[in-house]
């Protein structure tokens, strides 16, 4: 019987014999190469904000005509909205794309407001992509807390580019205060709600007395 580097050859036989130790080493080389079919036992949760200290986002308050902010062409805070559809420049020929038209702008509204939206138009993405919102009542010295005051997330398809997120009423009235909304945008499947996905915020008042409307412009 011969052997060479851990492979023993029988006598009048053709076919190795294996030694246990070049046996166990090519068990293991298989088992490191299977492909894991096991079940994750950890269920997936939504992740927390890791930034340490506060993130300055841009402020989309104030907004310069013809120069867009990150995707958004505009970005407007409103007490409704109202769907126009678009043309191929012919009356009645009509796309799939509805186009959004935002009703009575302002960034103060009364604490009877059923909700508060945010219309927008953004740049036409190829993949489907998700807009949020979360929004904070702020504190003294403009604290903001740890939790939302509420959220709300869009997914657009492809392609789509306008769009609207609704910041309900919490109960029978708005509690009266400054309230920031910080804003998201995220690859479809992607947690929206993470620092890394903030492109920035916006801000509104509750107030019991309303500002009068503005005058026409003659």
């Amino acid at each position: 019987m011969k052997s060479l580097r851990g492979i023993v050859w029988t006598q009048g036989s053709r076919v190795p014999a294996v030694s246990p130790s070049v046996a166990y080493s090519v068990l293991a080389l298989v088992l490191w190469g299977a492909p894991a079919y096991g079940k994750d036992l950890m269920p997936q949760k939504e992740q927390e904000t890791t930034e340490i200290g506060s993130t300055q986002s841009p402020s989309f308050d104030e907004q310069k005509a013809g120069i867009p902010q990150s995707l958004f062409t505009w970005i407007k805070l409103a007490k409704g909205y109202e769907v126009e559809w678009d043309t191929f420049g012919r009356k009645g020929w009509y796309t799939q794309d509805p186009r959004l038209k935002p009703v009575d702008p302002t960034s103060v509204f009364s604490p009877d407001a059923a909700a508060v939206y945010v219309v927008f138009e953004s740049a036409p993405l190829e993949d489907p992509t998700q807009f949020g919102a979360q929004w904070f009542l702020e504190g003294e010295g403009g604290q903001l807390p740890a939790k939302p005051f509420g959220q709300d997330i869009l997914e657009l398809p492809g392609y789509e580019r306008y769009g609207f997120l609704e910041l309900k009423r919490p109960g029978e009235r708005w509690p009266a205060g400054s309230y920031v909304i910080k804003l998201y945008i995220a690859p479809h499947g992607q947690q929206s709600f993470h620092a890394v996905n903030q492109v920035g915020t916006l801000r509104f008042t509750i107030a019991d007395t309303m500002p009068p409307p503005p005058l026409p412009v003659r």
